[in-house]
């Protein structure tokens, strides 16, 4: 069983899904691993650090894809690398398969296996494999530089003989795995802090980080889907919500917006009309710009003033942080793939009973199998 680690092709992407750590540990289980040459120069990982943990490094894709048994990816692959996929192959990473399912149907027509790491059920047994959590930690605290970057005054408290210089004042959107360490990170770097989410359950954690917590309905129930994300809620929430964040906004300096709802657009929690209120010189980095985002002035992988506000817009924010994102991400992997591998035989035995690996496969035997995407 030939593990193969591809390089990623798509714009913006300098993440890899192994690293020198976990391709030791994959020959520790018993099998080979190929990397493409140059996969880990985006992250800073040469290909030597490969061949010294025991990697074999193939020339270019084409070698990869035909040696390899599993495809390790982070992001899905591209019509030319679906392409010189076999039948059989196992392929293993971030699809985004509910937005792709095309290109999820082209992959089940050249016969591979193909797990969809974002859709990952949420049980305490698969929190190590968890890639959504791992890369929106990341993006969170990196939101927070970001901001801190376009923002044109100090963050924390600074008393001087010359005078004293009042704290920034951050709102953070969404106290999911991104907000809370948006919130983290804010108040490491001295900034006053406010979050605001559907989910009255969370105000303990934001408060835990020192934040505090933007209520706008106490008594608002059903906020939140089994698997722990927030649901979408009904008008009359929206419309006391819109007015909560409308008010906070006018006394906000940088506001990070990190809220999502799995399969569906971005909710939108700043309107322009909002942006108008805040204060010049404020900033707003949309974490959900890619899903429409949470302002839907902020443009995707822009950084722009609009009405004497900041909005930043990158895309795929982890990748910024690649060496970091590649380690956590390719571990993610690597539990996946050592959980599914026999012992005895050192190749994957898929149970496809197993609540973790239904809700991951997208494509199994010619076919699209994953209810999101089947029928």
């Amino acid at each position: 069983m030939k593990i193969a680690v591809a390089k990623e092709r798509r714009a913006g992407e300098a993440r890899v899904a192994a690293s020198p750590d976990t391709v030791r540990k994959f020959i520790q289980l018993g099998l080979d691993v190929i990397v493409e040459a140059g996969a880990g120069h985006g992250a800073s990982l040469s290909d030597e650090s490969y061949r010294e943990a025991g990697a074999e490094i193939a020339a270019d894709a084409g070698q990869l894809f035909a040696q390899g048994d599993v495809i390790l990816k982070v992001q899905r692959p591209t019509e030319d690398e679906a392409g010189m996929i076999r039948p059989g192959q196992v392929v293993i990473g971030a699809m985004a398969a509910l937005a792709n399912k095309d290109a999820m149907a082209a992959l089940a027509a050249r016969g591979a296996t193909v797990f969809a790491m974002e859709l990952l059920p949420r049980i305490t047994r698969a929190q190590s494999m968890d890639i959504l959590s791992s890369q929106a930690n990341l993006a969170g605290y990196k939101s927070v530089l970001d901001a801190a970057h376009e923002f044109g005054r100090a963050i924390p408290m600074m008393m001087t003989a010359a005078g004293t210089i009042a704290p920034a004042r951050f709102l953070i959107l969404g106290a999911g795995v991104a907000g809370l360490q948006a919130i983290a990170t804010a108040k490491r770097l001295g900034g006053v802090v406010y979050a605001f989410d559907v989910r009255p359950a969370v105000k303990e954690q934001v408060e835990s980080l020192g934040g505090k917590f933007v209520e706008v309905d106490a008594a608002a129930k059903d906020a939140e889907t089994k698997g722990g994300y927030a649901k979408e809620m009904d008008d009359e929430y929206k419309q006391k919500q819109a007015a909560k964040i409308h008010e906070t906004l006018k006394k906000t300096d940088i506001a990070i917006c990190t809220a999502l709802i799995p399969g569906k657009p971005a909710p939108v929690l700043i309107t322009e009309e909002m942006v108008k209120d805040m204060r010049p010189g404020s900033v707003i980095v949309d974490l959900a710009v890619e899903a429409g985002g949470n302002c839907p002035i902020s443009e995707f992988d822009k950084v722009v003033v609009k009405h004497g506000v900041t909005l930043v817009g990158h895309g795929n924010v982890p990748s910024r942080l690649a060496q970091d994102a590649s380690a956590l991400y390719a571990k993610n992997l690597l539990n996946f793939v050592a959980a599914q591998v026999d012992k005895d035989s050192k190749t994957l035995a898929f149970n496809w009973d197993d609540e973790i690996i239904k809700g991951t496969c997208v494509a199994r035997d010619g076919s699209l199998v994953h209810p999101g995407l089947a029928g």
